[in-house]
């Protein structure tokens, strides 16, 4: 022992004294900015791996709605039933239900926070839900009693519903005017063959009860969108026959709503990779387009294990369709509906060759597409997306209709089968989605159109704003200027480092796949995706989560000085940011020889100074930091040394 001591005594002494290369001389401890962050254990329900625990659970609801649509009055109308079952370990009171089209009246929580200049999610005023035969049946009795605020209503029981397998049967009649400005979600569209209707949002829902925060019950202000719990759907539509209807799901009645003509030509649309027409755009509007000339029709839908479904209808619908091959054999049918005024070649004629590609890129690359239509809108709507229906611009075309098209067709990952909570997590499903986006654009068609998610440096005047905003703000309290960075483009760029820059293609493509599949159909959480993104790929990456995700910080890594050392040379870099990063440069010869140095982010866990050695005995030209530019920093005028 007295040896091992005075060894150690020694060489304690001598560190003090000597310059180690390739070691950092102390001038801070950056250990907080690697120490985990919020709480990241696991439980029963949550494991520290990022997978569901053991013992979790979710409820389920399905779904029987049968509606009418009014044209002249521009009303909706029908009733609801919904089976709800709580797989939850406690018994419930009370279940709370979504009443979203109470957005739209004077005095919703939605209008009233609205600024008078109004924005993208304004909405009309003059709406809101009629209810009436509203009831709760359980195994114990039928209750009516009901709360109404705002956009969510409370309805009581009258017994606890059961844990572990309780069921309630909920219904209600209710009745609302489909608003012309739908908050850019839906609404209606006046065109010279018609009106348009977009639909969602459209009937009561239950709202998610979890093991994060039990009922959640945000209520829907405008920039937040959804969290919903899943089900199976059985729709009918009724509307006047002179209009067609599209609905999420599969239709079950094509041979009393479609014309003889126009099933064949969707079941050639059936074996098609060529778009093929169901109503041509000189048929639009005439007799030849429809089964009858007066009275309604009854559309019949269906849907299974799905957490929304969207619809449509117009006299106006130019309509066609084509083959999707989904992977394994399984394939589908891409489908577009949209006006005279939106046809052409430049735009909504390709519409379904860029669903088509959009839908085969993610099924063939992430995850099975699960549906058997993927059907886009052409709307009043800027674009908006629910599980098989799109809603998107109908004056987009060329490279905005693509990207338009593939964004909301990516939702259909994101949040449509791995569940997160959009409405306060809206990073989880926008930002990933953009993300997808900038690969399935490079894809299409050889890179015909310019991909917007490229370059994570586009960032920077906003990363410097004064006025910026994190990620990890909600997104109804983000200001409306910096939503699409907190949400969309700064937790894509996110990604995109993580892939090119931090971990690779190999381990972060196993580690965003085994997400998708682990999380399919259920909810995740933040800490989810940081936990199993961790596990998959072996790295501790809170410095990053915390660093990009949960903070302000910027990236600003710099070259300090190039100098020889006996016959080799150091080249001290430095951090003066608040996010370390691994860092990459690239060393220029004056020969022109280089070559590509990468040292891990833990150089700067003891502080803001690195010195490395170049065993080399070449002279050095110019270091380059970043060769790729691909990560943010902010200061490029300290990311490049050249000899004097």
């Amino acid at each position: 022992m007295k040896y091992f001591a005075g060894s150690l005594l020694f060489m304690l002494l001598s560190s003090t004294v000597s310059f180690t290369l390739n070691a950092q001389e102390v001038n801070q401890d950056n250990q907080h900015l690697f120490n985990n962050f919020t709480y990241r254990q696991g439980n029963a329900y949550r494991t520290a791996s990022g997978k569901p625990g053991p013992e979790y659970w979710q409820n389920a609801a399905d779904y029987n709605l049968d509606v009418t649509l009014d044209d002249k009055n521009h009303t909706v109308s029908g009733n609801v039933t919904i089976q709800y079952t709580n797989n939850s370990p406690e018994t419930l009171d009370f279940i709370w239900i979504y009443l979203e089209q109470n957005r739209f009246t004077e005095n919703s929580r939605g209008t009233l926070t609205t600024s008078i200049q109004g924005g993208r999610y304004s909405g009309d005023v003059e709406g809101g839900y009629t209810l009436s035969n509203v009831s709760a049946k359980t195994d114990t009795g039928v209750s009516s009693k009901y709360i109404i605020t705002d956009t969510r209503m409370q309805l009581w029981l009258d017994k606890p519903l059961a844990a572990n397998g309780g069921e309630v049967e909920i219904k209600m009649d209710f009745k609302f005017k489909v608003p012309v400005e739908g908050m850019d979600r839906m609404g209606r569209l006046e065109v010279k063959d018609g009106t348009i209707y977009a639909l969602a949002q459209w009937y009561p829902r239950v709202a998610v009860f979890d093991d994060v925060v039990g009922w959640n019950t945000d209520p829907y202000l405008g920039a937040g969108e959804f969290y919903c719990e899943y089900g199976d759907y059985n729709v009918k539509i009724t509307a006047p026959a002179n209009l067609t209807v599209v609905c999420s799901g599969i239709l079950q009645n094509p041979k009393e709503v479609l014309t003889k003509e126009q099933q064949e030509r969707w079941e050639k649309a059936e074996k098609s990779d060529k778009t093929v027409y169901i109503i041509k755009p000189e048929e639009v509007g005439k007799p030849i387009a429809q089964t009858k000339t007066n009275g309604t029709l009854t559309w019949h839908f269906k849907m299974e294990n799905t957490r929304d479904v969207a619809w449509a209808a117009s006299k106006a619908f130019i309509w066609d369709a084509a083959k999707m091959n989904l992977g394994n054999g399984k394939t589908g049918l891409a489908q577009s509906v949209y006006p005279k005024e939106s046809d052409g070649q430049i735009a909504w004629s390709r519409s379904t060759e860029y669903t088509k590609a959009s839908i085969e890129f993610y099924s063939n690359n992430y995850y099975p597409y699960p549906y058997h239509n993927a059907i886009n809108v052409a709307a009043s709507v800027g674009g908006m997306e629910y599980p098989g229906v799109s809603f998107c611009s109908y004056q987009s075309k060329g490279s905005s209709l693509w990207s338009v098209t593939d964004h909301e067709f990516g939702h259909n990952w994101f949040p449509m089968i791995v569940g997160s909570n959009e409405r306060r997590y809206a990073w989880m499903d926008e930002g990933f989605n953009i993300f997808i986006n900038h690969y399935s654009t490079e894809a299409f068609n050889n890179g015909e159109f310019p991909t917007r998610s490229s370059s994570p440096r586009s960032l920077i005047g906003y990363l410097t704003s004064e006025s910026r905003e994190g990620i990890d703000t909600y997104p109804d309290v983000a200001n409306p200027r910096n939503l699409a960075y907190t949400a969309y483009y700064k937790p894509a760029a996110g990604l995109y480092l993580l892939r090119e820059y931090i971990i690779g293609h190999e381990r972060f493509d196993n580690a965003f796949k085994s997400y998708i599949e682990t999380w399919a159909y259920k909810h995740p959480q933040p800490n989810d995706f940081f936990n199993h993104f961790e596990n998959v790929t072996g790295e501790d990456l809170a410095w990053f989560w915390k660093g990009w995700f949960y903070g302000n910080g910027n990236i600003d890594l710099g070259i300090v000085e190039v100098k020889p050392y006996k016959g080799n040379s150091l080249i001290t870099l430095e951090n003066k940011g608040e996010i370390p990063m691994p860092v990459k440069f690239q060393v220029i010869y004056t020969d022109n020889a280089s070559e590509v140095i990468e040292l891990p982010v833990e150089i700067w866990q003891r502080g803001n100074s690195w010195t490395h050695l170049i065993n080399n005995t070449k002279e050095i030209k110019r270091v380059v930091l970043d060769p790729d530019k691909i990560i943010p920093d902010v200061n490029v005028l300290n990311d490049t040394w050249n000899k004097l």
